[in-house]
């Protein structure tokens, strides 16, 4: 069988939900994904982490391939790698987090830990703002500078089987299909204020469903059922 053939099989797979077919098919094209990168490297971020980001983009290219197109996956592949690290290098790139942003989610933390304990339960992203005297947005920056980042090959944490890199969902996949972002900008201000917040994590900041759960102090479960929602109600509006 060739390489072609392989692919072919494996996309096949992959998008049939087959266990494992994505981490194969990774693994037959990690060579291709470090070859891109590569073209990156030297500008302000680590080598494997572009390699990492380029995973992104082929795992975007396995759920999306049309086998209708007459075209090798990996030509298909390549501007959508390529596209994911030159999004990731102009507008997310390498930023020294400030020392005043660090203070603050440590501020954060401690409020967060205080309501737990005084009250028993989680507080919303809209209290901790409140309390440290902040906006939102600027508080799930700080919220970001303190929690530790996962890679997606580390393992997902307590309530996620696998790795970070089986969990990138096909929400992700649809929500960017989804028409116009201009359209897609409205019906999500017309969402609830857990949703907004869900959006954003998990598709302006690119976080798993664990890392969003924590900063909004809901669990992973949550978090998936919301994205289903989410999605749900966006196909009503779009």
């Amino acid at each position: 069988m060739s390489d072609v053939q392989r692919n072919l099989l494996l996309l096949e797979n992959v998008q049939k939900g087959e266990e494992g077919a994505l981490e194969e098919l990774m693994q037959e094209n990690i060579g291709l994904v470090k070859s891109i990168a590569l073209r990156y490297k030297g500008r302000g971020t680590d080598y494997e982490d572009l390699v990492q980001i380029g995973c992104i983009g082929m795992i975007k290219a396995a759920r999306s391939f049309d086998f209708t197109y007459k075209t090798t996956f990996s030509t298909y592949a390549v501007p959508l790698i390529a596209g994911e690290i030159r999004r990731y290098l102009r507008d997310d790139g390498p930023i020294k987090v400030s020392r005043t942003l660090r203070k603050l989610g440590a501020e954060a933390m401690r409020e967060q830990e205080r309501i737990r304990k005084e009250e028993g339960r989680e507080p919303r992203i809209s209290e901790l703002a409140k309390c440290c005297a902040v906006g939102e947005e600027e508080l799930v920056q700080a919220l970001e500078a303190v929690y530790p980042v996962h890679s997606l090959y580390e393992a997902a944490g307590k309530g996620e089987d696998g790795r970070l890199l089986d969990l990138l969902p096909e929400e992700d996949e649809q929500l960017e299909k989804i028409t116009d972002r201009l359209a897609l900008r409205q019906a999500v201000s017309e969402l609830g204020e857990l949703q907004r917040q869900i959006v954003y994590l998990r598709y302006d900041k690119e976080l798993s469903q664990e890392q969003t759960g924590r900063i909004l102090g809901i669990s992973q479960v949550k978090v998936s059922r919301e994205e289903k929602k989410i999605i749900e109600e966006l196909r009503k509006k779009l």
